[in-house]
């Protein structure tokens, strides 16, 4: 039996499908990923710093109009379009198989596809709050604006995206280790599972099938009931609902 048989046949099976995943589900819409050789963190090695320190809090605080010249020409892609993989999920949670989507990516990609139950661990690009009065802004408004984004009462409009050095929402990742923990089949996909602490929701799983979906190996694999070392959209755009 092929791979893509495997796991048409778990899917047509399950109907408590959970999904997590990382920066490899939007490859496919022209979002690069964060560590391979095209990825995000190589474009900014010609900003003479590591890739860690310019997308942390600390940055922000210290160099807060370098950090917006560098998130707003490197980190937001608002013209991006979802891919098949996004359109498979929307599909499969359209059904009442999928029951909902953990995300590391901050595109809002799934939400365009259709998605309704999304989990950003990392935030959304689509959300900006001010940091004094909390007045709430779209996506334009920080890109239109010069140098750093304000708010009309003088506030710095920050991105609700979670940089380094600064935590996870607590809420999210409660629910999201509920959803995981009660599913029968997780899904995992385009994400090396090597950034702690979204990669130890992989531990909350009790359910039957574990299926990786990545181009690489991740320290996973082992564990799982398939493992798929293929695109993501290539793969989900096989299965038959």
């Amino acid at each position: 039996m092929s791979k893509i048989n495997e796991l048409q046949e778990i899917i047509d099976y399950s109907d408590n499908i959970v999904f997590f995943g990382g920066a490899g589900v939007s490859t496919e819409s022209g979002i690069p990923d964060f560590r391979s050789e095209s990825g995000i963190f190589k474009s900014l090695e010609k900003y003479g710093d590591t890739p860690e320190n310019l997308v942390s809090h600390s940055y922000y605080l210290d160099h807060t109009e370098e950090f917006f010249e560098y998130y707003k020409d490197n980190l937001v892609f608002k013209d991006a379009k979802p891919n098949p993989a996004h359109l498979k999920l929307a599909e499969l949670e359209k059904k009442g198989k999928l029951k909902a989507i953990i995300t590391q990516n901050i595109d809002g990609l799934h939400q365009k596809a259709g998605s309704k139950e999304v989990l950003e661990l990392h935030g959304s690009i689509h959300r900006n709050y001010c940091q004094i009065c909390g007045k709430e802004y779209g996506l334009e408004y920080v890109l239109e604006s010069e140098g750093i984004p304000r708010c009309e009462c003088g506030g710095t409009v920050k991105p609700d995206v979670v940089l380094y050095e600064e935590p996870l929402n607590n809420a999210v990742l409660s629910f999201a280790t509920d959803y995981i923990s009660s599913a029968d089949t997780l899904i995992i996909g385009g994400t090396s599972l090597v950034v702690y602490p979204a990669a130890g929701l992989v531990n909350y799983f009790k359910g039957d099938n574990l299926v990786l979906i990545n181009k690489s190996e991740t320290p996973y694999d082992r564990l799982a009931t398939l493992v798929i070392n293929d695109a993501i959209g290539e793969t989900l755009s096989q299965i038959k609902i």
